[in-house]
This record gives structure tokens, sequence and C-alpha cells, in this order.
């Protein structure tokens, strides 16, 4: 049971990685991860449909797995990168990256969103936006640079 527990573990990461960034919003995938794990594992227990003391064992190795890994992230930039992703530059001096903006699943109106929400009307307002590693995107004005 606390076999399966890592290897889930490591799994959801993965396909949460894979996924579009802005998903999940503001949460981290380790977050997420333990979130719903948890909750699964801690239901079916609840419930009887899986044996208590082997799932309160993987659980708390699912905590303690999370504990690990954001106490290591700040510390390693390749566990950073692996758990947590890296920005995506989306636009350079007022020039969409079309490629970035595919990886980050977004489209024309997500551009003009972008802008609005940041009180730009127009691209060439813009020095530079990234996708951060959170999912929230931030914009450097022209302006305030």
């Amino acid at each position: 049971m606390s076999l399966r527990a890592v290897i889930i573990f490591f799994y959801a990461i993965l396909l949460y990685r894979l996924a579009p960034r802005r998903s999940f919003s503001n949460l981290s995938a380790q977050d997420i991860v333990l979130t719903v794990i948890l909750g699964s594992s801690l239901s079916r227990a609840l419930t009887g449909n899986a044996p208590l003391l082997p799932t309160l064992v993987a659980t708390g190795l699912l905590v303690g797995l999370y504990v690990g890994v954001t106490a290591l992230a700040p510390r390693s930039k390749l566990i950073s990168r692996l758990v947590k992703g890296r920005p995506i530059t989306l636009v350079r001096d007022g020039k969409v990256d079309r490629q970035a903006f595919r990886r980050a699943h977004f489209g024309e109106n997500d551009i003009t969103e972008l802008l609005r929400l940041n009180g730009l009307r127009d691209l060439l307002e813009v020095e530079e936006a990234h996708l951060e590693r959170n999912g929230q995107v931030s914009v450097i004005s022209k302006n305030s640079a």
C-alpha cells in the first residue's frame, strides 16, 4: 500500500505537469496531489473500502513526501523545475511568441484579456509577459521598464 502511495504521488505530479498550467490556478502540483490523494484514500478507509492501518500508513507517507518535496524544492533547481515548472515567456517587446502561446494553451481571446487585466490596450505597450509557475500571468509594460 505504501509503495502504491509513492507511485501514485509521483504519477499524479507528472499528470499535473502535463496538464495546462492554468487548469489549477495558484495551487502547486504537490498541493493538488496531496489534497486529491489524501481525500480519496482517507474516504476509502473511513467507509471500510480499504484496510484502515495500511491506509493510514500510506497517507502518512504521502504527507512525509509532501513535506520532503516542498522542503527540497527551494534548495534544488532540478526538483523545483520538476515539481513547480518554469515560467513561459508569452510576449517579448510587443510580439507574441505563438509557439509559447500554444504550449500554454492560450488563444487570441487570451491575449486581449491579458492586456485588459493589466490596464493595457495594445501589445506594443508590453515589454514582457510571462506565464508564471503558479499559473498567473505577469506583465511588464514598456512604461514601467
